[in-house]
C-alpha cells in the first residue's frame, strides 16, 4: 500500500498527509517474503558456539579486572588519572556485550532448550542488575510492537499536545523548528547526560520513556499493567536475581571497601548503560523515519521502522547489536552471529525500504536529540518535529 492509496480519507482525519508531503512510500511485503530471502542456516542456534561468546566476554572482563588492581599500585598518579578512566571504558564496552547476549537469551536466540536460554540469561542480566523476566517480557512487546504510537514499550514520541504546542493550524510556528525547544549546547548536554546516565534504571524502576501505564508501572512490580497475572513469578524471580547481586556487592564493599566496588563495578556498569541507551535510541529516532498508528501498523512495517547503524570497531564488542538490528526486529530468534550475514540477504528483499544510516554516531546524536520532538497528534503516519 503506498501513500496515495489513503488519499480518499477525509481531512477531518488526515490519515497518510505527512506520509504525501514527505514522500513516503508505506511498503507491503510480507514477513514470509523477508524470511524466504534468507538463507535457513541463518536461522539455526548452536548451544556451543553461543557459549564461546559468553567465555569470550567474561574472559575480558576478567583479564581487565585483574590487571585494574594493579593500577593504583603505580607511583605516578597521572598514570593513575590515566588508567583508571581507560579500565572504566574498555570494561563498560565489553559488559555491554554481556548485555546483548543476555538479552538474545531472552528471545530465545541463544540456544534451542529454553531453560539453557533463560538460566543464561538469568544470570548474565542479573549480575548487570537486570531484571531478566521482567525485561524479557516487556521487550518482546516492544519487538510486537515496534514503530507502533499507542503499543510500543520505549522511546516513544510525545505528541504535540504533549509537549504544550497549540494545535497544528493554530500554531504560529507551524511544523517547526520551535523557540519552545531552543535550548543553549549545555543544556541539550544536561539532558544527554541525564538520559544517558540515568535512563535505563530508571526505565526499569518507573517505566520513564515507555507506555503511560496508571499507577506505578516497574518492571520490579508484578501488579502493574505491564504484566499479565500469571508472569508474577516471573517478574519475583527477576527481582530476586537483581537482589542476590546487590547482596554480593554489599559484601564485597564491606570486604574490600565501598570505594573499591565503586571503581571496579559501578562506574562500568554506568557505561553498560551510556552504550545500552545510545544504541537503543538511535535505532529506533530518525528525523526522516515515521511512526504508525493502528490503521497502518504492521509487524513487518514496524520492524522495517529500525535503523542499522554502525559503531566502529564496538560492533565487534556489541555483537553486531547496532549494525545488524533491522534483521534482530524482523527475526528475533535470529542469533547474533548470524545477523550480519542475513542482512546482506535482508537488504536485498527490503530495498528502498530497508533503513541504514552511517551518519558519525556523535553527529546522528545531536541531530536526533535537536529534530526529534514530537509528533501530530492525530494522522496514521507522523514524522518527527522540532
Amino acid at each position: 500500500m503506498t501513500a496515495d492509496d489513503k488519499t480518499t480519507k477525509t481531512t477531518a482525519q488526515p490519515v497518510v498527509d505527512e506520509a504525501i508531503e514527505r514522500g513516503w512510500e508505506i511498503p507491503n511485503f510480507t514477513i514470509k517474503e523477508i524470511r524466504d530471502a534468507i538463507p535457513a542456516h541463518c536461522f539455526r542456534r548452536d548451544t556451543f558456539r553461543s557459549f564461546t561468546y559468553v567465555f569470550h566476554d567474561v574472559f575480558i572482563i576478567a583479564v581487565l579486572a585483574y590487571a585494574a588492581t594493579y593500577i593504583d599500585t603505580i607511583p605516578s598518579a597521572a598514570a593513575r588519572v590515566v588508567l583508571w578512566p581507560l579500565y572504566w571504558i574498555a570494561q563498560g564496552v565489553v559488559g555491554t556485550g554481556v548485555w546483548v547476549i543476555g538479552h538474545e537469551c531472552g528471545h530465545q536466540a541463544f540456544s534451542p532448550s529454553k531453560a539453557i536460554n533463560n538460566g543464561v540469561g538469568m544470570v548474565l542480566h542479573s549480575a548487570l542488575l537486570v531484571p531478566y523476566h521482567s525485561w524479557r517480557i516487556s521487550h518482546s512487546r516492544h519487538h510486537k510492537a515496534t514503530g507502533h504510537m499507542s503499543k510500543d514499550q520505549v522511546f516513544l514520541p510525545s505528541t504535540r499536545s504533549a509537549v504544550g504546542l497549540p494545535a497544528r493550524d493554530l500554531d504560529p510556528e507551524g511544523d517547526g523548528p520551535h523557540s519552545a525547544f531552543d535550548e543553549s549546547p549545555i543544556a541539550a548536554l544536561w539532558g544527554m547526560f541525564l538520559m544517558f546516565g540515568f535512563g535505563w534504571p530508571l526505565y526499569l524502576l518507573t517505566n520513564i520513556a515507555g507506555q503511560k501505564y496508571p499507577g506505578w508501572a516497574s518492571h520490579f512490580n508484578p501488579y502493574c499493567a505491564i504484566f499479565e497475572e500469571n508472569q508474577f513469578w516471573d517478574v519475583m524471580q527477576s527481582t530476586a536475581g537483581v537482589s542476590v547481586t546487590i547482596a554480593i556487592l554489599t559484601y564485597l564493599g564491606q570486604t574490600f571497601g565501598p570505594l573499591a566496588v565503586i571503581k571496579f563495578y559501578v562506574i562500568p556498569y554506568f557505561g553498560v548503560n551510556f552504550w545500552l541507551v545510545l544504541i537503543t535510541y538511535l535505532q529506533h529516532t530518525h528525523p526522516d523515519l515515521p511512526h504508525y498508528r493502528e490503521n497502518v501498523w504492521n509487524f513487518q512495517r514496524g520492524a522495517a521502522l529500525t535503523v542499522d547503524r554502525s559503531f566502529g570497531i564496538l560492533d565487534y564488542f556489541h555483537h553486531h547489536i547496532s549494525d545488524s538490528h533491522v534483521a534482530h526486529h524482523f527475526f528475533s530468534t535470529m542469533p547474533h552471529y548470524h545477523a550480519v550475514e542475513a542482512t546482506h540477504y535482508i537488504k536485498k528483499a527490503l530495498g528502498k525500504h530497508y533503513q541504514s544510516d552511517m551518519t558519525p554516531i556523535a553527529d546522528a546524536l545531536w541531530q536526533s536529540w535537536k529534530q526529534c520532538r514530537f509528533v501530530e497528534d492525530e494522522g496514521d503516519v507522523v514524522f518527527f518535529k522540532s
